[in-house]
């Protein structure tokens, strides 16, 4: 059997998609390159799950086909000649090149890449290295300001993650839910203001529409409690704004306005929820910059990667534990008091001068089930997991869906937990006061399809809220627009000032009118004519995914009731990790453990790469 009908079986199994067979098909020009028809295939198959590139490792017949697979493989391993030496059979190809020459598939340390892909990761690693440089402060007033701002002799990793951020171009500071992020960007761009002799021109971005409101929200928040100059509250930024909206990215199609050829006007740069941004992104992002810009990016590593391929914040993490070379802890030491742990000599590396990582929450204490069980899943623990969701943690609880009835319970409790902020729209209430009253509970589903996901549960809360009277969608019952519902942007509209991911509610305005009324990120309201809105949905449930840079007071998570490969220990940990107050997380025991134990980890070479000098790094 030849390899296209084989990979076409391969096709009908779920293991390839008719995209990766098309592709393979145009690189390879035939059955004469079996082996680069192949490689192609799973070169593009990689890349739609998320992954930058191929491991060569995995041509091995058992590993790129797992479980009962296992015949599939052999045959086609057989087919493509089980050649010994791979690398050079694919460079041979005109299709593969090492990325001196343009070409569809790139070969680079044991690793396949797409060219876009091998392009993108070479442009990150370049400015890591050359970003990676120190930024020269007088020392003496920093210490005063942090100080002030901290306090005297404190062990404070947030002190010296803005000492961190103060001194290097570029900055990377990793913290979970509660260990101060936001306070911390606060009082960095208060210190940069203060130390700056002249202006300077500083954007706070954030990914989605809707974590870019809660930075605004927060930041303002924290520039109150800081006592500050009226020098650094007239330059201190008021307003995150989205990574697409900062690079004006045309949602059509997706035109970038500012890149290499007509740089951002920037001096500060901080990015928040870096981990969400996929590899693509950062190389326009970074593209984008001048070379005097100062970046900080800030996220939580242990948080879900982003959706299209690349898992950059976390790869800049990999190594990060906060401690320093011999002259960054010296130096760190007279900016903060603080004594760190420096660093074996044979244990350094080029960007752990650069990191901070944030360790003590804020939020949750040691008697907080969710931080006791986000903590747990992190670690992979599965055992203790169980424990903390069978023990006395009054705000975390695991309920089992064995039956119909149960699932009836799940949507009437899903329902009752919407009924506030229903509740306090039909008393009357500003649309302010109903919109920060939904921004309390949310349904956070791992899938959009099936008994458990996105569309069906959206569909029965719905009739469960029309039943009880708390919605009232006239007739036909399945009517789309009513007074109460909740609708989430999908595709950002900059015209509008909506971006993916923000939600609004449905209600009346003075003349009667029904709108779509939404918070913005500088805080106002806005009413739009649903016939005007961008590509939409109801969003009584939302995915994990698009709950990232969120917190609810309570959230339930619904895990469906077969194990599949989006179930994951980051997936969870995001999940579990947008509730403050209370956690409701419904799901079997077995799959529930089966997710903790999936860690997902990205097939890059960008780890690699950023520990090695700059100059053996071919120029794309």
């Amino acid at each position: 059997m030849i390899l296209s009908e084989l990979l076409y079986i391969a096709q009908q199994r779920g293991l390839l998609h008719p995209l990766d067979l098309h592709f393979a098909r145009v690189v390879s020009g035939g059955e004469e390159a079996s082996l680069l028809m192949f490689c192609a295939a799973l070169v593009s198959r990689n890349t739609r799950e998320g992954h930058v590139c191929l491991l060569l490792d995995q041509l091995r017949s058992e590993v790129f086909f797992s479980g009962m697979h296992q015949d599939l493989a052999q045959m086609i391993w057989i087919s493509v000649g089980a050649p010994e030496n791979i690398k050079d059979t694919l460079l041979a190809h005109s299709a593969v090149s090492d990325g001196k020459l343009v070409a569809p598939l790139v070969l680079d340390r044991e690793r396949l890449y797409l060219y876009r892909m091998w392009y993108n990761e070479v442009i990150v690693a370049k400015f890591i290295q050359r970003k990676n440089s120190s930024f020269y402060i007088d020392e003496q007033k920093t210490r005063k300001i942090l100080d002030r701002y901290f306090g005297r002799n404190v062990y404070n990793f947030q002190k010296i993650s803005v000492a961190v951020a103060l001194t290097r171009q570029i900055a990377i500071i990793s913290g979970g839910p509660g260990t101060g992020k936001t306070t911390t960007v606060a009082k960095f761009l208060a210190s940069v203001i203060e130390l700056s002799a002249t202006p300077q021109y500083i954007k706070v971005v954030s990914v989605t529409g809707k974590s870019a409101l809660k930075l605004s929200e927060a930041l303002g928040h924290s520039l109150k409690r800081l006592k500050v100059s009226d020098r650094i509250l007239r330059s201190f930024p008021r307003e995150a704004v989205t990574l697409h909206r900062l690079l004006d990215v045309h949602p059509s199609s997706q035109h970038i306005r500012f890149c290499a050829d007509n740089p951002l006007q920037v001096d500060v740069l901080v990015v928040d929820e870096a981990s969400m941004i996929d590899l693509s992104m950062m190389s326009f992002l970074i593209t984008a910059l001048p070379y005097h810009t100062r970046v900080l990016f800030l996220g939580d590593r242990d948080q879900l990667t982003s959706i299209e391929a690349g898992s950059v914040f976390s790869d800049l993490c990999y190594r990060a534990d906060n401690y320093y070379s011999s002259s960054r802890a010296e130096q760190l030491f007279r900016l903060t008091g603080c004594k760190l742990i420096k660093q074996i000599a044979n244990r350094a590396n080029l960007i752990g001068d650069m990191i901070c990582v944030l360790t003590k929450s804020y939020r949750f204490k040691r008697s907080s089930g969710i931080g006791q069980l986000a903590l747990a899943v992190n670690n992979g623990q599965v055992h203790c997991t169980e424990k903390i969701l069978n023990g006395t943690f009054s705000d975390v609880c695991r309920i089992a869906i064995r039956c119909q009835a149960d699932y009836q319970k799940l949507v009437e409790n899903c329902s009752e937990g919407y009924s506030s902020y229903l509740s306090l729209l039909h008393s009357g209430a500003k649309p302010n006061q109903v919109l920060t009253a939904f921004r309390c509970f949310q349904v956070l589903c791992a899938v959009h399809n099936g008994l458990f996901g996105v569309i069906e549960l959206n569909k029965r809360i719905e009739n469960m809220l029309h039943q009880v009277g708390l919605i009232s969608k006239g007739f036909p019952v399945m009517q789309k627009w009513y007074i109460g519902r909740p609708v989430m942007i999908m595709s950002n509209d900059q015209d509008m000032k909506l971006f993916n991911g923000e939600v609004g509610i449905v209600m009346e305005d003075n003349d009667h009118q029904m709108k779509v009324w939404f918070l913005l990120s500088d805080g106002s309201i806005t009413a739009v004519q649903t016939c005007f809105l961008p590509l939409h949905d109801t969003a009584f449930a939302m995915t994990i995914h698009k709950s990232q840079g969120s917190e609810f007071d309570h959230t339930i998570v619904i895990l469906p009731n077969q194990i599949i490969p989006v179930l994951t220990r980051q997936l969870v940990y995001t999940a579990i990790t947008r509730a403050k107050k209370k956690l409701t997380i419904y799901s079997e025991k077995l799959i529930f453990e089966s997710a903790v134990r999936a860690c997902v980890s990205r097939q890059s070479g960008l780890r690699d790469r950023i520990f090695i000098n700059s100059e053996n790094i071919i120029n794309p």
